[in-house]
This record gives C-alpha cells, structure tokens and sequence, in this order.
C-alpha cells in the first residue's frame, strides 16, 4: 500500500480546504491512478484528468472506466492530427503560418460531448 493512504488523506484534505490545484508526483508504477481513483471516490465530485499524451490518456480512461464501472468516463483528446502554430524566426526573418489538420471523427465526439 506503501504511502497511498498518506497521499489520498492529504489530498482530500487540500481538497476540504478550498485548494483549486494539488499535484500528486510519483514514479511509473507506484499507484498515481489508484491513488486518484480512491480521491474521486472518496470525494464524490465529477474530476477532470489530464494527460500529457494520447497513450497515456486512453490507458487513464480505460483504468478508471474499470475503476468506476456505474460511472461515465469521458475520453477526449485533441481533434488535431496535425497542428502547427504559427511562429516567428527571427534569425532567418521568417514567418510560418499556423496549419493545421483536424481528424473528422474526433471532431465529431468532441461536439457530442460539449
């Protein structure tokens, strides 16, 4: 169990008073997500989760559909496929437009969730 109790007290804890904005850091595999799982349950509140990266955002989902069977889990990420913003070099005095692709079928569940 090592100090997943201690994280999920302290967290509700920041929660109870008003804190908008805690982190929870931890090396791969030492119980973030359950950790998490066990916050959301205890507090009872819907919870946004975000993700640095598509994998790990389908696997998140994934864990806490099966931690929370009964409960919708809501899967979104970026409708981009490609996106480039636009930017200025000003070594080479050189102006790139922003560009970008955007993948129909997540734009599509993005306008069903919203």
């Amino acid at each position: 169990m090592g100090d997943q109790p201690t994280a999920v007290a302290s967290l509700i804890g920041g929660l109870n008073q008003g804190l908008r904005a805690q982190t929870l850091r931890g090396a791969t595999g030492t119980g973030k997500t359950f950790t998490m799982a066990n916050v959301i349950e205890q507090y009872q509140r819907p919870t946004l989760i975000l993700a640095p990266n598509r994998t790990l955002a389908a696997q998140l989902a994934q864990e806490f559909r099966e931690f929370f069977p009964k409960n919708e889990v809501e899967y979104f990420v970026s409708y981009y496929d490609y996106y480039q913003p636009e930017a200025y070099v000003p070594r080479t005095d050189t102006y790139i437009a922003k560009d970008a692709d955007i993948n129909e079928e997540i734009d599509k569940m993005r306008h069903a969730a919203t």
